[in-house]
């Protein structure tokens, strides 16, 4: 469990290290594998009485919403690496 959440964020270190749209979301897709590794460790940690229910709902609440944090940087990089964001007028893409 220790190294499939360390596998999230390293991951996620290693995509944006890149410096590529196209790595980054690759880096994304395996970080997102990582945190549903980790889901089903926890999964079964209480099908053998190691957690309760209770604190699994927890974990698979904030593993879910990591991944839909996740879900929309990927969507946020294609957007960037296709060209919207860009101003029409100078096609200069937006600072935010």
């Amino acid at each position: 469990m220790i190294r499939a959440a360390r596998s999230v964020t390293a991951n996620l270190a290693e995509g944006v290290g890149r410096y590529h749209y196209l790595e980054t979301i690759q880096s994304c897709r395996m970080a997102r594998g990582s945190l549903y590794e980790l889901l089903d460790h926890l999964q079964v940690a209480v099908d053998n009485n190691y957690l309760k229910a209770a604190e699994f709902k927890a974990f698979d609440e904030r593993i879910r919403s990591a991944s839909r944090l996740l879900n929309g940087f990927v969507r946020y990089l294609r957007d960037r690496k296709d060209g919207a964001g860009k101003s029409r007028s100078t096609d200069k893409p937006i600072n935010r």
